[in-house]
């Protein structure tokens, strides 16, 4: 690793950057979307402020640039992005506590659970390091990381927690039509029917199956469901790295330009050859890093 170079919030040594850049996350992140729909106080948030219904696509590669930029980017684009979606928050009043802890824990279960059942060899204390370095997240959109979980045993124990305020409502049904059917360009129509929706019916499927009872459909039994998963996600794999980072906005490419060839991610490439960091380190503000 060049030693000037800025690793940013994660870095090299970290478990996100491993994991974030297998294409399987592709999946987790639709997973997280059925996942966070079940909170009626924080679905109708986004129903209202924001321009999900108006620009869905739009607002989903935003939100993927956002993940993008925290786990590859510099840590002043981090922070920048950051400061950016907490500006935002505050001026449509939905920064809640409640409601973003909601959405982070949804959204890193999401991630972590499609990950390991997709075959990516994460041991439970790799799983636990990663819950830990997604405090830092939970930090950048206004949370207070000493209240947002950080092993696995404290997140099962918050969704435990949470489950009783989660219900399939009307804003959850519209986010569920629009992961079932986006609405696309008539050129596009085939790939929607071939490719996203199985996508999305199998990101719906590893969901815990107390959201499959509130959306109201069986999901396959469990088994099924993580071969299913393991066999999309290594035929996803099988696209080249380099060919699937060179989407826009090449974040991981860029970060490989910054930091040298040598930090090129490899969730399967564990032990890594470096040491991960320390954990306390990601939580310390840029000045102090």
């Amino acid at each position: 690793m060049r030693q000037e170079a800025d690793p940013g919030l994660f870095g090299p040594r970290s478990v996100t950057w491993q994991v974030h850049s297998d294409p399987v996350m592709w999946i987790a992140g639709v997973r997280a979307l059925w996942l966070q729909a079940l909170h009626p106080v924080a679905v109708r948030g986004v129903m209202i402020n924001s321009s999900f219904r108006e620009d869905p696509w739009g607002r989903l590669m935003r939100t993927a640039t956002f993940v993008g930029t925290l786990s590859y980017g510099t840590t002043e684009a981090a922070e920048t992005a950051g400061a950016r979606v907490r500006l935002i928050h505050r001026r449509l009043g939905v920064d809640d506590p409640e409601l973003l802890l909601w959405v982070h824990c949804a959204e890193t279960d999401s991630y972590l659970s499609v990950a390991r059942r997709s075959g990516i060899p994460l041991s439970d204390a790799r799983a636990d390091r990663y819950v830990d370095e997604h405090r830092t997240s939970a930090r950048l959109v206004g949370l207070d990381p000493a209240g947002v979980p950080g092993t696995t045993a404290e997140l099962a124990d918050y969704f435990d927690a949470v489950r009783p305020r989660l219900a399939a409502g009307p804003d959850a049904r519209t986010v569920e039509e629009f992961l079932r059917r986006p609405p696309v360009a008539p050129a596009l129509v085939p790939a929607r029917e071939v490719i996203w929706r199985r996508v999305a019916a199998l990101a719906y499927d590893t969901l815990p199956p107390y959201a499959h009872a509130l959306y109201g459909r069986p999901a396959p039994p469990a088994e099924t469901v993580t071969r299913r998963l393991v066999t999309t996600a290594n035929l996803l794999r099988c696209i080249p790295s380099r060919l699937r980072w060179r989407l826009p906005p090449q974040h991981i490419l860029r970060a490989m330009d910054r930091l040298g060839p040598e930090t090129r991610p490899d969730p399967f490439g564990y032990p890594a050859p470096y040491p991960l960091s320390d954990p306390a380190s990601i939580l310390e503000k840029p000045d102090k890093a």
